[in-house]
């Protein structure tokens, strides 16, 4: 390849072109002057800058100040709201407490005196030599919110029913004072108290026995209860074991090809089901009756027309006039005065509709005079504007 010489650059000629006024002492001391003016007027601003920045440095240590101190005031506020609730949660802890304790007596109490009254009636029926039933039906005692006292028994907690059993033993379970005892005493107080387990075991036992003779004699009375509602059942006509379930029976009391909702209440059904349905039917009848009497006797009754001839079966000797005439004519009079009462209305009527007319255009003459003035108030508003 062959190599090609580098390219000259070709030297323009022309004359460097002079900026406008360029080595012009006037234009200098001009372009001096605005140079000046500016560094002046960023001076003022820088001044005015800084005058401003501490002003708002200023106020922005008085916020510091104040929400310093807000926050001192604030903290001394949680604190004395901390010990405020600090006390109040003791003051309820300790109100608990006393309840709690209170409580506690009272049940303490009130099982003393269950224990006392238990104890004595065990004492009677030992003492008690004659025989009599094994068991006796005391009547229901509403307690609290009208429950049973064996219904408040059995909504109790495992804890309360605990903490009971606690307190019963307590003082059912004499603590041994065993201090100081010789040989001699501690013999006579081991005695004691097998004495006191034999005595404890031997009422436990007649306790079962009763328990048992009780549970036989509610078996026995329930079977004959049975056997009294089978034969009611029975003498009503419906299966043996309808009256002896858990719920009573079912009452058919409408066919089960129905597709209408059925809105009364089981009372009235059951009415209906034991021959209520007979007086609802004998009512309905009697019902229907009224109303028809009373359409038949207000029914319009049309009279005969009036007979100018002679009267058929006429004798010689009767009078001319038939029987009733005379309450024809009657009859006739008052529709007269119906037709008159009638006019009258009708007169009344056209005067009030007449009067209705005149109060109508009167009000639409008003209304177009209203128009008027406003248009009038309309134009004058224009011309002032213009």
């Amino acid at each position: 390849m062959k190599s090609t010489p580098p390219r000259r650059r070709r030297l323009s000629r022309r004359p460097a072109r002079r900026r406008k006024g360029e080595g012009d002492p006037e234009f200098i001391k001009r372009q001096d002057q605005k140079r000046s003016d500016l560094d002046d007027q960023l001076k003022e601003y820088i001044t005015e800058w800084r005058k401003q920045r501490s002003k708002e440095e200023d106020e922005l240590k008085k916020l510091k100040e104040k929400q310093a101190k807000r926050k001192v005031t604030r903290a001394e506020e949680e604190q004395k709201m901390a010990q405020r609730k600090k006390e109040e949660e003791e003051r309820r802890v300790r109100e608990a407490e006393e309840k709690k304790q209170r409580e506690i007596e009272e049940k303490r109490m009130r099982l003393e005196e269950a224990e006392k009254k238990r104890q004595a009636m065990l004492q009677a029926m030992k003492d008690k030599d004659k025989k009599g039933p094994n068991f006796t039906i005391a009547k229901k005692d509403a307690g609290v919110l009208g429950l049973s006292s064996a219904a408040m028994e059995r909504n109790k907690t495992k804890e309360q029913l605990e903490e009971e059993k606690k307190i019963s033993l307590s003082f059912r379970i004499k603590p041994l004072a065993i201090e100081g005892f010789g040989e001699a005493k501690l013999r006579e107080k081991a005695q004691e108290l097998w004495e006191l387990i034999v005595k404890l075991e031997t009422e436990k036992y007649d306790l079962e026995e009763r328990q048992k003779r009780q549970d036989y004699d509610l078996k026995e009375l329930k079977e004959r209860q049975k056997q009294q509602l089978r034969h009611k059942a029975l003498k009503k006509g419906l299966d043996p074991e309808a009256l002896t379930g858990k719920y009573p029976p079912k009452i058919q009391v409408a066919s089960k090809y129905e597709r209408r909702v059925d809105t009364r209440s089981y009372d009235d059904k059951k009415k209906l089901f034991e021959g209520g349905y007979n007086t609802v039917y004998a009512e309905t009848l009697e019902k229907t009756w009224q109303e028809r009497q009373e359409r038949f006797t207000q029914r319009t009754k049309s009279k005969l027309p009036k007979w100018f001839g002679e009267r058929p079966g006429k004798k010689a000797g009767e009078p001319e006039t038939p029987e009733g005439e005379e309450d024809a004519k009657a009859d006739e009079d008052i529709v007269e005065d119906d037709e008159e009462v009638e006019e009258e209305v009708v007169e009344e009527e056209d005067e009030e509709a007449e009067e209705d007319e005149e109060e109508e255009e009167e009000e639409e003459e008003e209304e177009e005079e209203e128009e008027e003035e406003e248009e009038e108030e309309e134009e004058e508003e224009e011309e002032e504007e213009e």
